[in-house]
């Protein structure tokens, strides 16, 4: 089995990058058994959407400057 070193790392990759088979049965099969990893994982998909949320909104809203 993977160390949590190995898995936070894989974690942290496939937010970016698109991981092979037998990367994302490491992590399925880690975190089943490892809660700080299981933690880890929901807090960076968390962070991950939150952060991309903040972006979209910044991109929707009007200049809030007053002209005088």
């Amino acid at each position: 089995m993977r160390s949590c070193r190995d898995i936070t790392a894989l974690v942290s990759q496939g937010l970016d990058k698109k991981l092979s088979l037998g990367e994302r049965l490491a992590i399925g099969l880690h975190v089943m058994m490892c809660s700080s990893c299981r933690n880890f994982q929901s807090q960076s998909q968390f962070i991950r959407r939150a952060a991309k949320g903040y972006i979209k909104n910044l991109h929707h809203q009007p200049d809030n400057k007053t002209e005088t």
